[in-house]
């Protein structure tokens, strides 16, 4: 798990896409995307068993392409 400021949006948040900088930002306080982050801790995996089990295991995150190792 990245645990990247993805996780932590909520309803209403402002977020910026910048096309020709090829970023995403978060527009939210520091202090507040703190707080969001304490406490968290990532979901259970869905799949514990099977091929879907082992592909969730293996993949990349999408900013690496996505591909399995």
């Amino acid at each position: 798990m990245d645990a990247g400021p993805i996780a932590f949006v909520r309803d209403g948040d402002l977020i910026r896409v910048d096309i020709a900088a090829r970023s995403i930002d978060l527009l939210v306080d520091e202090t507040e995307l703190e707080a969001r982050r304490t406490g968290w801790s990532p979901l259970p995996p869905r799949y514990t068993r099977g091929v879907l089990a082992k592909y969730s295991k293996l993949v990349k995150s999408a900013a690496l392409g996505a591909v399995t190792g």
